[in-house]
């Protein structure tokens, strides 16, 4: 058998638990078989077109368990397709004429990896996928394993990603303060933007988790510094449909009543219409190397924030994103456990040859194994029909039905 050599990379946007898969991988590969050889490559794909490694040494890999304690990713992250050549010379990671796929199999090759580890979200598992059966179809000996991470928690067929529960969790810390701006001046507006561009799981998950928090709180009878304060007024997530009168006449009469409203909005909430809104003014809307619209540059928030303000009679209106303070937080108990089950199946199945995304697979009656690449997509839609979000509007008193 020949000898295995590892390469880890990480891509795409944030997760609460990039850092800790690193280190769990590590870690595994360490314990089970400490004379394999670790890499990684610097900054994602971008790292492995430019020859960009990290060689993980002794003392790193002996430190590794520090790693669980952080956020961020210890080897960097970029938004590299390598089926977008044009985008690649763009940017100097190939030359013209070049096929990145081709430059990335001839670069492992060179470097003798036989495992590659992707961590990331469908972008970086499906480049992972196009890479896969570039190898198989080319003769390259290498197998390719994927951890599932994105705060949205919209991977097919994966029932929870890495590092969205942290985000939930910390996306309601963040809130938990901000709220407290409702006493700062009389009839305030505050927007609570949250990621979540196609998927509203992520703004419902840190709804839930800041009601939680709240109803675990003391307050004094008597001061403006009550549980009223901290209530959410109105949940919108892409998954939902919303009439702006009739809910700008309901929360009207909130703010006339409470003197404050507060809103939680999903960033993909109303997308389509704020670009369309955008495009049909002449402005050009900025996509990525996926095609994806730069999301932070259309301000969902601001837009929400724009519509309702004038109609609650609103003083002071404030959007507050709690996107990269929640998405840059180390991994929480919950998705620490989740990594550790994934990283396991995902170095089992590298050392069987076996390629794909761990995760646990929703068509396989929610089954952990290593998914095949070809199923593996984005755009998964928040499930609005689960008891708890049924529960958090409950709390809210909002009135919602599916978006068409």
């Amino acid at each position: 058998m020949p000898k295995q050599k590892v390469a880890m990379l990480t891509a795409g946007g944030l997760a609460p638990c990039l850092s800790s898969a690193v280190g769990g991988l590590i870690e595994r590969y360490t314990d089970i078989s400490p004379d394999i050889e670790l890499v990684a490559y610097r900054s994602g794909y971008q790292g492995l077109l430019l020859a960009d490694r990290i060689e993980i040494t002794r003392d790193m890999r002996e430190k590794a368990h520090i790693l669980h304690r952080h956020g961020g990713s210890p080897i960097g992250n970029s938004r590299v397709k390598l089926t977008n050549a044009a985008d690649c010379v763009k940017r100097g990671l190939v030359k013209e004429g070049q096929n990145p796929l081709r430059v990335a199999a001839e670069q492992l090759a060179s470097d003798g990896i036989t495992i590659l580890h992707t961590i990331g979200g469908d972008d970086t598992n499906t480049t992972a996928a196009d890479l896969a059966a570039y190898l198989g179809a080319n003769g390259y000996d290498l197998t390719v394993v994927g951890l599932p991470k994105t705060v949205d928690n919209d991977v097919v067929p994966i029932r929870q990603s890495l590092g969205a529960w942290t985000a939930a969790e910390y996306g309601a810390k963040f809130f938990d303060n901000v709220s407290n701006e409702q006493s700062a001046a009389p009839r305030t507006l505050v927007v609570h933007e949250v990621m979540g561009r196609h998927c509203g799981w992520l703004t419902a998950a840190t709804a839930r988790a800041y009601i939680q928090m709240t109803d675990d709180k003391e307050f004094v009878d008597g001061f403006m510094m009550d549980s009223k304060l901290k209530n959410i007024d109105g949940l919108y997530l892409p998954e939902t449909a919303f009439d702006v009168e009739a809910e700008a006449e309901r929360l009207r009469a909130t703010m006339d009543k409470a003197g404050f409203v507060t809103l939680f909005v999903s960033e993909g909430a109303c997308l389509d219409a704020v670009v369309a809104e955008r495009e049909a003014a002449g402005e050009s809307v900025k996509r990525d190397a996926f095609g994806h619209v730069k999301i932070d540059t259309i301000n969902v928030g601001g837009w929400f924030s724009k519509q309702f303000a004038a109609l609650l009679g609103a003083e002071r209106s404030m959007v507050q994103k709690s996107g990269y303070y929640a998405r840059s937080a180390p991994a929480n108990v919950d998705d620490l456990r989740l990594i550790q089950g994934m990283v396991d199946l995902a170095v089992e199945s590298a050392l069987n040859k076996v390629s794909g995304v761990t995760g646990h697979d929703e068509d396989k009656g929610g089954r952990l194994r290593t998914i095949e690449f070809p199923r593996i997509r984005g755009g998964k839609h928040f499930d609005t029909s689960v008891k708890w979000f049924g529960d958090v509007m409950d709390v809210i008193g909002q009135k919602w039905s599916p978006a068409s």
